[in-house]
């Protein structure tokens, strides 16, 4: 019966893995999404500002 165990301990140890591998891609992800966000934002101040100082 040890074999089985071992068997599933060794796949919950490869999910724990993954999953961590799968939350540090989707920080990433969310990174890149906030910084684009932030850019944009700061872009569409910049173009408002610059319509104030002509208006």
């Amino acid at each position: 019966m040890r074999p089985k165990t071992q068997r599933f301990e060794q796949l919950v140890n490869q999910n724990r893995q993954e999953l961590m591998q799968d939350e540090k891609r989707l920080m990433q992800i969310e990174n890149r999404l906030e910084k684009k966000q932030t850019k944009l934002v700061a872009e569409k101040q910049n173009r408002y500002s610059l319509y104030d100082n002509i208006g």
